[in-house]
C-alpha cells in the first residue's frame, strides 16, 4: 500500500529530529514507500467547494541541520491525498479551530488524523473533564470568588491557561502565596478564556507521566520528571524523561477512556498522569514516542502508521 500524506504541521526546519513525534512519523511513512507532503496551516484555501493546500514534496533524513528537502511548491487538492496529518502544535486558538473546520470538508474521504471535529470538540484540558473520578479537584471558571474559595479549601493549587501547551503559563502557588490576585490579572489582560485551577499533587515530584494511545489502546509511556526548582515536568523546561511502564491504576484509566478515544477517531493520543490522577487528553499534536522507543526499544510510529493503514484499507474495502 502506498499512500498519498500530506502533514499539516509547523516548519519542518525548526523540528528536533531526536524528540519530534511528526518527524519519527514521516520518517517510518517514507520507509514504507508512502509520498509525503508537508504544508503550513497558513497555506490551506478553501475555494468554491474545494480544500486545497499550497505544500511541497518532502523528504526526510536523520542528519541534524540536513534532515529534509522540500520539492517545488505546488496546489494540492487535499480530496485527492489518502491521508492528512493534522499536526501543527498549539496554541488551540481560533485559527486552529478553523482549520479544523476545513479539514471538515475533505474528512473521511480523505483521512485526517486525528479527526477534526473531534479533535475541535476535545480541548485538552476541558475533554479530560468528561471523566469523572479521574482527575483531581479541579476548577475552571474566570471568577475571582470562586478561585478564591477553591484555593481556601485546597490550599496548594496549580493555575494555567485554560488552551496553553508546552506547560507555558503554568503556576503554583503554595499557601501564604501573595500572588494570586495579580496572576489572575494577568491571565485577563492576555485573554477572555477562563482559567484551569487544580489541587496540587505532590505526587508530581516521582514524575508526570505520558502514556501514548494509538487506536484506544495503550502503547508506551515515559515518565517525567521535574528539575530541581520546578514545578512543571514538561521536557520542553527541563523535565527529565524516565523509563516507565503502567500501573494498576494507570491500566484502569486507559480502560476506560480507551474506547471513548476509538470511538470518537482520535489515533494517536497522548495522556498525562499524576500520582494515579488524570490531568490532561493531549489529543492536537501529542508527543513522546521517541522518547519511549529510546528506553523500550518500540517503534510507536510503527503502530500508528499500521492504524492508519488498517482504516484506509478498510474504507476503500
Amino acid at each position: 500500500m502506498s499512500l498519498a500524506i500530506a502533514i499539516q504541521m509547523d516548519p519542518i526546519e525548526t523540528v528536533n529530529i531526536n524528540g519530534d513525534s511528526t518527524f519519527a512519523m514521516a520518517e517510518e511513512a517514507q520507509a514504507r514507500g508512502h509520498r509525503l507532503w508537508h504544508y503550513l496551516p497558513k497555506h490551506l484555501t478553501f475555494n468554491d467547494g474545494v480544500l486545497t493546500a499550497r505544500a511541497r514534496a518532502l523528504t526526510v533524513r536523520r542528519e541534524q541541520g540536513n534532515h529534509y528537502t522540500l520539492g517545488e511548491w505546488e496546489t494540492l487538492p487535499l480530496a485527492d491525498v489518502d491521508v492528512v496529518l493534522l499536526r501543527q502544535d498549539p496554541p488551540f486558538d481560533m485559527a486552529y479551530i478553523t482549520n479544523t473546520h476545513l479539514l471538515e470538508t475533505v474528512h473521511p474521504q480523505t483521512l485526517v488524523v486525528n479527526d477534526p471535529a473531534e479533535v475541535r470538540n476535545a480541548p485538552e484540558k476541558l475533554f479530560v473533564t468528561r471523566f469523572k473520578g479521574l482527575m483531581p479537584p479541579t476548577l475552571i471558571s474566570s471568577d475571582m470568588d470562586a478561585i478564591k474559595a477553591f484555593r481556601e479549601q485546597h490550599q496548594d493549587i496549580i493555575v494555567k491557561p485554560l488552551y496553553g501547551n508546552g506547560g507555558l503559563g503554568v503556576f503554583h502557588l503554595k499557601p501564604g502565596d501573595e500572588n494570586l490576585g495579580a496572576l489572575l490579572e494577568l491571565f485577563e489582560q492576555r485573554s477572555r478564556e477562563p482559567v484551569m485551577v487544580q489541587r496540587y499533587l505532590p505526587e508530581v515530584r516521582q514524575g508526570d507521566k505520558r502514556i501514548i494511545l494509538v487506536d484506544g489502546e495503550p502503547v508506551g509511556a515515559i515518565n517525567r520528571i521535574p528539575a530541581e526548582g520546578e514545578a512543571r515536568s514538561n521536557m520542553h523546561v527541563g523535565g527529565k524523561p524516565v523509563q516507565s511502564s503502567l500501573t494498576d491504576r494507570e491500566k484502569e484509566i486507559c480502560a476506560i477512556i480507551g474506547p471513548e478515544l476509538k470511538k470518537r477517531g482520535l489515533l494517536f493520543v497522548g495522556i498525562d498522569v499524576i500520582g494515579g490522577w488524570l490531568t490532561e487528553i493531549n489529543v492536537t499534536s501529542p508527543t513522546g514516542i521517541q522518547e519511549i522507543g529510546r528506553f523500550d526499544g518500540v517503534n510507536l510510529a510503527a503502530k500508528i502508521w499500521d492504524a492508519i493503514e488498517a482504516k484506509v484499507a478498510a474504507k476503500a474495502a
